[in-house]
This record gives structure tokens, sequence and C-alpha cells, in this order.
């Protein structure tokens, strides 16, 4: 029993887990709300985390410059955060997109300085919500989605049916603060007819047509102060 609990313990630790590098790294804001992933997947989206954290280290210049969050979720990557020049945003993305495993890489980078603590409490505070509401939803179990907030931009990353990804997003948008959601996305239940044909990621298994839309928030107004609630559509395909 206990070495069950141990390994269940384990899993939850792995399912949140985000990487930042630069300046001000902090806890980034990202939440888990299902997954469903099997163990291995789990352990393989951590060590892609890992890889990249430990190439974006030894850019010169990003601690002191940069501040950037690392998601990985079934292979997808997905990098927030802030960077002072072009260079640093697209060394990044190169990183990433360099590392085995990786299917598809979504540099989200914006060119500013490093967000304020302020900004990032923001965040916290509004996924937390997000994923307060989303539990809150049983239509939602049955799916997998990670919540990534940086400046209030609402990323949904996950394994859901299309019926789910608009509850989602239906969810996320009405939250205040929130100021766009974006939806990186595999469906389960097949894609629109206009999404691109799916992409292998040399596991050996077919994956889930991903979409990449952007969503406008219907409300763009700051969360109270003080609650303690815990480029768009630029894929840039693997090497090779």
């Amino acid at each position: 029993m206990r070495k069950i609990v141990l390994v269940t313990l384990a899993a939850l630790s792995l399912q949140s887990c985000v990487f930042v590098v630069g300046a001000g790294a902090g806890a980034a804001a990202v939440a888990a709300v299902y997954d469903h992933r099997k163990l291995a997947r789990i352990h393989e989206d951590e060590s892609i985390n890992n890889q990249i954290l430990r190439h974006l280290t030894g850019i010169h210049g990003i601690k002191e410059g940069a501040h950037i969050n690392v998601t990985t979720f079934n292979n997808v990557v997905l990098l927030t955060g802030e960077a002072i020049n072009s260079d640093l945003r697209n060394q990044a993305g190169s990183v990433a997109r360099s590392i085995d495993g990786v299917s598809r890489v979504y540099n989200e980078i914006a060119i500013m300085g490093p967000s304020s603590s302020l900004s990032r409490t923001s965040d916290a505070w509004i996924t937390g919500k997000i994923k307060a509401e989303m539990i809150g939803m049983k239509e939602l179990q049955s799916g997998s989605i990670k919540v990534v907030t940086e400046n209030g931009v609402v990323y949904l990353m996950g394994n859901v049916s299309r019926e789910q990804a608009e509850n989602a997003v239906d969810i996320a948008r009405e939250v205040s603060g929130v100021q766009k959601v974006i939806k990186i996305f595999e469906y389960t239940d097949g894609a629109p007819a206009t999404a691109p044909t799916a992409q292998a990621t040399g596991l050996g298994e077919p994956q889930p047509i991903i979409e990449n839309t952007t969503v406008t928030s219907n409300t763009a107004t700051p969360p109270p102060a003080g609650n303690s609630f815990g480029e768009t559509n630029n894929a840039i395909p693997p090497n090779g």
C-alpha cells in the first residue's frame, strides 16, 4: 500500500510541473486541472522541460534580460514570459525545438522587460480562479487541461473533446482580469474541417490534431487586490 501511495504522490508532483528561467524567476501561474496522461508520458514531459531549462540557462544574457516559463504537455512545448530583445526570444525557441521528443513549440515570449511581481500575482490569481471554476464542472472531468497565465493572457493546453474545449474557454474568458484566451488543445474526438493535418511525434502513435486559436475575453478588468488564489498562432515545427 505504501508503494502505491508513493507512486501516486510522485505523479501528482509532476503533473503541475513548470520551469522558469531568467530575471525574478519564481513560481509560474500554471495549474493542472485534470490530467489523465500515463506516468511514462508525464516523465517524458518533465525530461523535455529539464533539457530546455538546462540549455536556456546557458544563453548569454538570459538571466538578466528575460523571464521565461517552459510548459510541456504531451510533447507540446509552450514558451511564455518576456525577453528584452528578439534575439533572446528566438534563441529560446531554437533551444526548445532542438530537444528530442518535442512535437511542436509555441513561442509566446513577448518582447518587453520582465513582468513585475504584481503582474505575476495577478496571473496566479487568474489561474487559480479558472482552475476552481473548471473543477466544479463535471463535464470536464474526462479531459486533461493545463492552465497557463502570462500578463493576463490565458493559455489552455491538454487533451479534450471539442465540446470540453468550448466549455473551458467559456469559463476562462469570464474570469476578471483575463485579456484573451488561447487554445492549444489536442482533440480527442476529431477537429474542425479547416484544421491542419495531424503531426506525428515520433513516438510510434498517431496524435490528435492540435488547434491553436485565440478567443477574445469578455472581461478585461483587473482581479481583486490581495486575493491569494493560487506571438499568437506561431507554431515552430521540430527539427527534421
